[in-house]
């Protein structure tokens, strides 16, 4: 049980809080708040079942764009907001600054290999929400989000 708390539940609690704080930069509001945060949330516990992997990456970014897409419609308002918010937590700033860090330090290969595991990242989660959206547009073309609530 223990393991399933601080193992799961605890790192997307946590993901879930960091997208609803950011959601203040998006002008986000309402019950849009809460739907980044969960949609940040998903993208953590894919990410997390799937191994920490580029794969597992891609897969969460995928989910997130799915996500983002159905609630966009639900609730009449851009995706665009959903989905940066939610990919958020997933974006390797770590990895960038312990490139840079192997990098000064003049260790080659980490630089080398954690700079590459860093771009094949960040293209995870491009290509994932990229193709997720588009799929997903071309399965529901009717599906148009409508104008935004007021």
């Amino acid at each position: 049980m223990e393991t399933v708390c601080f193992g799961y539940a605890l790192p997307c609690l946590c993901a879930f809080l960091a997208c609803v704080g950011f959601t203040l930069m998006f002008n986000i509001h309402g019950y849009g708040k809460l739907i980044a945060g969960v949609g940040g949330a998903l993208g953590w516990l894919v990410y997390l079942l799937g191994g920490k992997t580029i794969f597992a990456a891609f897969l969460a970014a995928a989910a997130i764009g799915v996500f983002a897409e159905v609630m966009s419609r639900v609730r009449r308002c851009p995706v665009t907001g959903y989905v940066l918010v939610a990919l958020l937590p997933l974006v390797p700033g770590g990895g960038i600054y312990y490139a840079m860090r192997h990098g000064v330090a003049g260790e080659t290969d980490l630089f080398l290999s954690t700079l590459l595991h860093t771009f094949g990242m960040a293209a995870a989660l491009a290509v994932g929400a990229m193709l997720a959206s588009s799929v997903f547009r071309a399965v529901f073309p009717r599906l148009r989000p409508g104008p935004p609530e007021k």
